[in-house]
């Protein structure tokens, strides 16, 4: 407590001017979630506060970011979907996904986890945050372009058979559930039929409509008809708040472009009395809690997200340590990565209950929070503090702001989230695959991979499959590197040392066989022919096993499978400088001692020798 008050003046001017980076990114990241500009700002204000104060970064701020928001969307458009396109019956849902994301990242820091986050390979998170900002550029394309498919009644006109469809579907799965036999009841279904009106047909085409221009692919296939629809007042409110972001960082960095491109944009909006479309309008008072998360809570409705829940909170881990390695750097001290993500888990969760979209620890207003002097703690929750007061006081005057505006900035930050240091990288990176004629960088085809799965299906399996694909390619490049260096491929071998007083006589009888490296799946298949290098002559087989360090399941089986086939042939196999790990393997399947009793394992090899001499007869 006396550390968190020893830097107050430094701390109040890095955490207010950090909230107020943070104000336009909130808003515009809620409305991009899609449950609004709102949702977006309570967000911030809770994750900023409370993952300052139980966190394990002291000058990190945290709130909503762009890859957050970006599979946030995909949740919120999903679980939005399958509730009939009604937002207020799918938020319970929304929110306790984000909850449950919340308490796994709480979950994730007691397991001690925070120190493998770093193991996540370079080529699916470059993949991802390239795709992140390609969806969000795609997505706002239509919004700074004034066209909303809701609103377009030509392409609305052309859901309502589909419409129609729908709501008979939905009137039927209801009988189902109500018990009611459509066959035996068939006026009762005619009835409820016969109830809908044009304006729930309206509502539902509606719906479908906008499902059909969500996403990037959606914002594509929509393309061609908002550059027929181009509302021009809208479109020069999106380029005139790109052009002041970009061009006002070049005069000054002092005070961030992006507000003032907010004030400045909404300010000609409102000034000059344009006819344009203002954002969602924010609710005045302090936040409420939406108890609905608690009331009407069902297991059965969770389930399906429980994996993407797993992934925001993953995600957002990621994002939060990489954040906290930047003001490591910045302010020449050290994070606790456990403690890191309990305090991101607890202000998720609480976000979440009081209806704000998930968040992590934001790189940006963490660098303008270090460089305007913040450097505990209370930084980050005075940013909280800061966008609170905003809120209660500014709420009505922040209502007005345009929604190109906030498609605008959401459009630099798309540009600005992609990974171009990986882009740049592609053609230098060595070609190590080989793709029928082509060749091509393992990690670049991770990247595109992720990239593309990403942009044009889904975030969540994205991931995953971009983390198996590179854990199957390093097994396999480490399975080569090992398989190198571990030698069990010649015949004629180059006698070690010791090896060099061996009884000339005996040598038809006795072969010697060298392992060095680990016996693991990467060179089982050249063990496995250990047998067919044993000349005719030989009755006894010597392995040396003292620079075989480790033995993997598949070793084991491989290493077996030889063992019984020399036994078949009346072979005695002796080891020499059995190692405690490979022995161990090998007493569990009980190799040792049914097929290599204990007498046939010697530390030495002259004791090895020695039990040769007694037992093996020249018979050549």
């Amino acid at each position: 407590m006396k550390n968190l008050f020893s830097n107050i003046k430094g701390d109040a001017f890095g955490g207010i001017t950090a909230g107020i980076v943070a104000l336009p990114l909130a808003l515009a990241f809620g409305v991009s979630s899609g449950l609004g500009p709102t949702a977006g700002l309570y967000g911030a204000i809770f994750i900023s506060f409370f993952a300052a104060l139980f966190g394990g970064t002291a000058t990190q701020i945290s709130g909503p970011t762009a890859p957050m928001t970006a599979v946030s969307m995909v949740v919120i458009a999903g679980i939005i979907a399958v509730n009939d396109g009604d937002i207020t019956k799918a938020l319970p849902v929304i929110l306790t996904v984000f909850l449950l994301a919340g308490l796994m990242q709480i979950g994730l820091g007691i397991l001690g986890l925070g120190k493998y986050i770093r193991y996540i390979p370079y080529p699916v998170v470059s993949g991802f945050m390239t795709a992140i900002g390609v969806i969000i550029l795609l997505t706002q394309i239509l919004p700074s372009l004034g066209y909303y498919p809701k609103e377009d009644a030509a392409f609305v006109e052309t859901f309502k058979p589909q419409a129609e469809e729908v709501i008979l579907e939905n009137i039927l799965k209801e009988e189902a559930g109500e018990g009611i036999l459509v066959l035996e009841n068939f006026k009762e279904t005619i009835d409820r039929a016969e109830k809908i009106s044009q304006a729930d047909i309206l509502k539902e085409s509606q719906t479908l409509a906008a499902k059909e221009a969500s996403g990037a692919l959606g914002a594509i296939k929509a393309l061609p008809r908002a550059l027929q629809h181009i509302n021009w007042l809208e479109l020069i409110l999106a380029l005139g708040t790109i052009i002041i972001i970009y061009g006002f960082k070049r005069i000054t960095k002092a005070v961030p472009s992006t507000l003032v491109a907010l004030v400045v944009m909404s300010g000609i909006a409102v000034g000059f009395g344009l006819e344009y479309r203002p954002i969602e309008e924010i609710p005045s008072g302090l936040p409420i809690p939406n108890l609905e998360i608690f009331t009407s809570f069902k297991l059965g409705s969770i389930t399906p997200y429980i994996f993407t829940a797993l992934t925001l909170a993953l995600l957002g881990a990621i994002d939060s340590l990489l954040t906290s390695v930047v003001a490591d750097n910045m302010t020449k001290t050290k994070h606790k990565p456990n403690k890191e993500l309990v305090g991101q888990g607890i202000g998720n969760s609480i976000a979440a209950v009081f209806g704000g979209i998930p968040g992590a620890g934001a790189t940006i207003r963490t660098v303008v929070n270090i460089t305007s002097g913040g450097k505990t703690k209370l930084s980050g929750m005075i940013a909280g503090v800061m966008l609170l007061i905003i809120l209660l006081g500014l709420g009505p005057i922040a209502s007005q702001i345009p929604a190109a505006v906030l498609a605008g900035i959401l459009i630099t930050v798309g540009i600005g989230v992609m990974d171009y240091k990986g882009l740049k990288a592609i053609p230098s990176l060595p070609r190590d695959i080989k793709l029928g004629p082509f060749k091509m960088s393992s990690e670049v085809l991770i990247m595109l991979v992720v990239l593309l799965l990403s942009t044009f299906w889904n975030l969540v399996y994205a991931v995953g499959i971009g983390l198996i694909i590179a854990s199957l390619m390093f097994m396999k490049k480490i399975g080569d590197l090992t398989a190198e260096r571990s030698d069990v491929k010649p015949l004629k071998e180059e006698a070690w040392a010791d090896e060099k007083g061996f009884p000339t006589n005996l040598k038809e009888e006795v072969f010697i066989k060298h392992i060095k490296g680990p016996l693991f799946f990467g060179s089982t298949s050249e063990f496995q022919q250990l047998t067919a290098q044993i000349p005719d002559t030989a009755s006894t087989v010597i392995i040396r096993l003292g620079r075989m360090q480790y033995m993997d399941q598949s070793g084991l089986y491989a290493m077996e499978d030889m063992l019984q086939d020399l036994n078949k042939k009346n072979i005695e196999v002796l080891f020499v400088g059995l190692l405690r790990q490979p022995k161990y393997m090998m007493e569990r399947i009980d190799i040792i001692p049914d097929l290599i009793p204990y007498e046939h394992i010697f530390d030495s090899f002259k004791e090895c020798i020695a039990w040769v001499k007694a037992n093996v007869k020249d018979v050549y």
